[in-house]
């Protein structure tokens, strides 16, 4: 069932449709719930409980739009060479089939478990943080958070931080520029030392996570070579690690802002926050090849967050997510099954 974000795919049908597989299992309760994503457009998620869950598995619904250069309709599963093909295979739908074979497996009823299937993972987290808000997270203590690991399973990531500096000015024309404000400029002056920044801090974080992978990525504004601006963005993001002292770097990057112009305005677009949380790891480290950190964020910085112990582990490579022909292998969901069904017994 089609669940690719920005294409009015419909997460509350692939939900519903994930209840009636839920039922035959005898759970306590089913709730499938409507939540915005993150552009405004309709998301979902279904929520099925066995006794007061204290751990859940989660893994989410929506998949990104199909890449260039499938081979094969990517809506249509296709199993050949020890491997099944389609999209959200890998991410994270194959951890949803392996999810309910395990409950299929267990032959009794699960105690005190639960499995949340949520959308809007690939865009904005809107719905998990839904889920957060509502009254079904209570009692909740450990989330195991499905993302294709490869056998891994991941105690600490990244997060994600975009943020934006504006500067206006009156505009005009070029022959003034000798003695008109030029916006472009000044943002140029602030870039130069946000990547200063970013240097000086190369060797701070955790070993494997240091530095902030700043990146400059945008200055924009202008409309002539002739005209000066009168309005001029910069854009940059940065990958802060698990302890990353987010008050400590807003207060350097105004301080940089009001040595340039004190008229700059610093915004903040985006703001994953990192995760590192190393509670569950025995819970899973005989079946895994090892533990450690991600390269990519996951929705478990937000468990975190909230007060909830997480992992990632699932199975497939990240490799394979959002790419053309994707496909997670059948001895990755056999293994995939045998983990979720110790973590539900």
């Amino acid at each position: 069932m089609p669940t690719q974000q920005g294409t009015g795919a419909d997460e509350h049908a692939m939900c519903t449709h994930l209840a009636t597989l839920l039922a035959p299992l005898h759970p306590d309760e089913i709730v499938v719930e409507r939540a915005a994503r993150s552009d405004g457009s309709p998301g979902a998620y279904v929520f099925a409980r066995w006794g007061t869950p204290t751990r859940v598995i989660n893994a989410h619904v929506d998949t990104v739009p199909a890449n260039a250069g499938w081979t094969t309709p990517p809506w249509t599963p296709r199993i050949a060479d020890g491997r099944l093909y389609g999209l959200g295979s890998a991410d994270t739908k194959g951890a949803i089939a392996a999810t309910l074979v395990a409950l299929e497996s267990l032959g009794h009823a699960p105690r005190d478990r639960g499995v949340l299937f949520s959308g809007d993972e690939e865009a904005g987290s809107h719905v998990c943080r839904a889920f957060l808000a509502s009254p079904h997270r209570a009692g909740i203590r450990e989330m195991i958070v499905c993302e294709p690991s490869s056998r891994r399973a991941g105690v600490a990531h990244r997060g994600v931080l975009g943020q934006t500096a504006t500067l206006d000015g009156p505009g005009g024309h070029s022959s003034k520029a000798d003695h008109l404000p030029k916006p472009i400029a000044r943002l140029a002056r602030l870039a130069t030392r946000l990547d200063d920044l970013a240097i000086r801090r190369v060797g701070q974080g955790p070993t494997g996570m240091t530095g902030t992978c700043m990146n400059l990525s945008a200055l924009r504004g202008g409309i002539a070579y002739n005209v000066i601006a009168a309005h001029a963005q910069l854009e940059w993001s940065l990958r802060p690690y698990p302890g990353f002292d987010r008050d400590d770097w807003e207060r350097e990057i105004a301080a940089l802002a009001r040595e340039v112009d004190p008229a700059i305005v610093i915004a903040t677009m985006t703001d994953l926050p990192p995760f590192g949380c190393a509670a569950l790891a025995d819970v899973v480290r005989p079946f895994v090849r090892e533990i450690g950190t991600l390269d990519y964020w996951t929705e478990a910085a937000l468990y975190e967050a909230a007060g909830i112990d997480a992992i990632v582990v699932g199975p497939g490579d990240i490799a394979q997510a959002h790419a053309a022909d994707e496909w997670v292998a059948l001895d990755d969901l056999a293994w995939a099954v045998e983990l979720y069904r110790a973590l539900l017994a």
